[in-house]
């Protein structure tokens, strides 16, 4: 009882504590392989949350009753597979001990669901699509066919911005400032891989645009990193000349690897033009 009452008074101001008796209490004994009989509490017990933390029990009861330290970044990777926490969860716990995020471990995404897909659908004069942090194009809307170009022309492996910007004639033609636009998106996929943890998942692909491309390989070894999150597009379409789109690039919730990038007309003028494109007939493809 004593050892029950020091514990409540160290939580009291203690929201690391707090957090991991609550989820602690949350798990089910037998799905561990424990005993659920004679347990006067919820959960698991403090010394099975150590167990499978393979860490001392004794620390770990400090630590629940706001008394054990700043536990390492390891330790706490730890601790959050013992207590089973979803991504959310586990960046919580570091926040709380650490007041820091995790470092970052890049996930390959899912894919895109139904409902994102509806998003896309939804903006009907907004070209928009969904890429991964690779920058392959894995989803887009009707408007985006008719003004950037239509992606389901072209092989899956070649659905890619890099590879469309360096390796395409047709797509670096419309791009009415092709060198400082190119310069900018290399230096802003360098500094998106890292802060998404993917250096080493797209080494290969690196590789090749380098191998394919002199003029991609010189701007990769410039080491230039910049941010993407708004800007604006020029670009040369084959069927109403020039259009002018500003653009916006959000994070796919829940799926760290995935963007979405929208366009939206600059102008009235812009805007006139892009529904001209959407409503009319078939626009002319990126091939």
């Amino acid at each position: 009882m004593a050892t029950d009452r020091l514990s409540m008074v160290g939580n009291e101001e203690n929201p690391l504590a707090l957090f991991l008796r609550d989820r602690r209490a949350r798990l089910d004994p037998a799905a561990y392989g424990f005993s659920p009989s004679r347990r006067r509490t919820p959960g698991l017990r403090r010394e099975e949350v150590a167990q499978r933390a393979n860490v001392s029990a004794t620390w770990y009861t400090w630590l629940e009753q706001g008394r054990g330290g700043s536990p390492s970044a390891e330790v706490l990777d730890r601790l959050a597979r013992a207590l089973e926490l979803n991504p959310v969860e586990r960046e919580h716990l570091f926040l709380l001990a650490q007041h820091r995020p995790p470092q970052v471990q890049y996930e390959a995404p899912q894919g895109v669901t139904r409902r994102l897909q509806c998003v896309l659908d939804a903006m009907t004069y907004s070209p928009a699509f969904v890429r991964t942090v690779r920058w392959d194009i894995v989803a887009w809307n009707h408007a985006a066919t008719k003004v950037l170009g239509d992606y389901a022309e072209l092989p899956p492996d070649q659905r890619n911005s890099l590879r469309l910007i360096f390796g395409n004639r047709r797509v670096r033609e419309r791009m009415t400032e092709w060198e400082s636009d190119a310069r900018g998106i290399v230096a802003t996929f360098r500094a998106e891989i890292a802060r998404l943890g993917a250096s080493r998942e797209v080494e290969t692909f690196v590789a090749e645009l380098c191998e394919q491309s002199p003029e991609f390989a010189a701007m990769w070894r410039d080491h230039d990193v910049r941010r993407y999150g708004e800007g604006t597009k020029h670009m040369r379409h084959p069927v109403v000349g020039h259009i002018a789109l500003d653009y916006s690039v959000f994070a796919v919730n829940e799926q760290p690897g995935l963007s979405m990038v929208v366009y939206s007309p600059a102008t009235p003028e812009d805007a006139t033009r892009v529904r001209r494109l959407v409503d009319g007939p078939a626009g002319s493809g990126v091939t």
